[in-house]
């Protein structure tokens, strides 16, 4: 699709060139604004495989290694809290969350104990799906997201993810067993994988349907330039021609007709409704940027967003450890945010969120959406992507769902480029770790 082709150019020379990352000293975050909503983003590195096509920071999995960067998150979210931070929600994300149960436990118990959480949400794998896991999390963590990307055994086996997680059939079974456990249960899915068939999105689309999860994330596949090599050689080249097709038959499966299965709640998420066609409850807590446009995040790899810049925690764990023991962060680089930036950023979130509010907009950044964002406007007009466009808001038609999805994805993409930078500063056995090419030993210190 030409406007697609168009659109994914355009956002791509914005990113590298908005979204560089310039050397900084430092050693701490912003204080916190008095009166501001904040959540908590916590990442957790470590993995029992590494995913060709993640950009995240991610390491092999070692007990001696994760269990003092546990200890070094708690020490670095108290360091938050000096800073006058409180907190409603914890998004925790990895890597795996939950590979070190007992060490995740708590840490969420720690953050209960100094801010007023309200909700908790934690990605995790398959294979965790088990009583055991699910007894502790259970009122510990009000939304779980399991990250399936498919329940086609060829494309797990593709992905490595077969072996460690189990097969599709495996995994549909203890979707089922887990989803009573929390208020929100997610699926996350990936759509557009290079050997991925209509036929097997379909059927994946109907295993989303019978399994019984409360939510689904239907993603495109994105990567950064520099897992392009090492997904090229697992999965195959990236098609994005047939990337409308298929979201146009999930968004159709998912949220069309008379009598739909789901609602959409943003271009890529979708809650479950009831036999009456409503939903069973207002869940609070969907993803990461839904609900806070700004959020501090700790652990090494982290980007917290503050004040318009974004900051970058070290991607080594020596130099992750090294920081926190001597009492300070982490944080080896930022990227500042010009207004127009910004209101380019909001503008996409909230298009993400299916609707935009012009009186907001204003509000926000001191000028008409008219007037910051012609082009943009121009372009979305010019595609019919508005099914509401007047004074007051502006709503999605089907095509613009597809476009701010393309945008999204492609920023997405450059904030993994972002990441890709801070990582090139990795050196020495952590380096040769880089995109799952080696597994040499760590020596960590605690």
């Amino acid at each position: 699709m030409l406007s697609e082709r168009m659109l994914t150019s355009i956002v791509k020379s914005m990113t590298k060139k908005h979204l560089a990352l310039n050397i900084t000293d430092d050693s701490t975050m912003p204080e916190a604004k008095p009166n501001q909503r904040y959540m908590l983003y916590m990442h957790v590195p470590f993995c029992e495989r590494l995913c060709p096509y993640c950009s995240f920071n991610r390491y092999p999995f070692k007990k001696e290694v994760a269990a003092p960067y546990f200890e070094n998150m708690r020490k670095e979210m108290l360091m938050l809290k000096d800073l006058g931070y409180d907190f409603e929600s914890i998004y925790v994300g990895g890597g795996t969350p939950t590979i070190m149960i007992d060490e995740l436990c708590e840490t969420l118990d720690l953050a209960r104990e100094n801010f007023n959480i309200k909700e908790v949400s934690s990605e995790t794998n398959p294979n965790h799906l088990t009583k055991p896991y699910l007894d502790k999390l259970k009122g510990r963590v009000q939304r779980l997201s399991v990250g399936v990307q498919s329940f086609d055994n060829d494309l797990l086996k593709q992905m490595d993810r077969y072996e460690k997680y189990g097969s599709g059939e495996e995994i549909f079974e203890r979707i089922g067993e887990a989803s009573s456990y929390f208020d929100d249960f997610n699926v996350d899915m990936i759509f557009n994988f290079p050997s991925q068939t209509e036929d097997i999105l379909f059927s994946d689309l109907e295993k989303i349907v019978e399994c019984g999860a409360r939510q689904t994330t239907f993603s495109p596949l994105y990567i950064s330039s520099a897992t392009t090599r090492k997904m090229v050689e697992t999965l195959g080249r990236m098609d994005y021609n047939r990337e409308y097709r298929y979201y146009q038959i999930l968004d159709g499966v998912l949220a069309g007709g008379d009598h739909p299965f789901f609602e959409r709640d943003t271009i890529w998420t979708f809650t479950r409704l009831n036999d009456q066609g409503e939903k069973d409850v207002e869940l609070p807590f969907e993803e990461l940027q839904v609900s806070y446009n700004e959020y501090p995040a700790i652990g090494s790899g982290s980007i917290t967003h503050l004040n318009g810049c974004l900051y970058v925690n070290s991607f080594s764990l020596q130099e992750y450890n090294d920081a926190i023991q001597a009492g300070h962060m982490s944080i080896m680089g930022k990227s500042v945010m010009a207004k127009r930036d910004l209101e380019r950023y909001y503008f996409l979130l909230h298009l993400y969120q299916l609707h935009l509010d012009k009186r907001a907009f204003e509000r926000e950044f001191g000028e008409p959406l008219e007037l910051a964002l012609p082009i943009e406007l121009a372009f979305m007009r010019a595609n019919r992507s508005f099914a509401i466009d007047n004074d007051d808001e502006l709503t999605l038609t089907t095509k613009g769902r597809y476009l701010t999805l393309v945008m999204y994805r492609q920023f997405l993409s450059g904030m993994n480029n972002l990441r890709d930078q801070a990582r090139a500063a990795l050196s020495g056995p952590e380096r040769e770790l880089l995109f799952g090419d080696g597994e040499p030993e760590i020596q960590m210190a605690c």
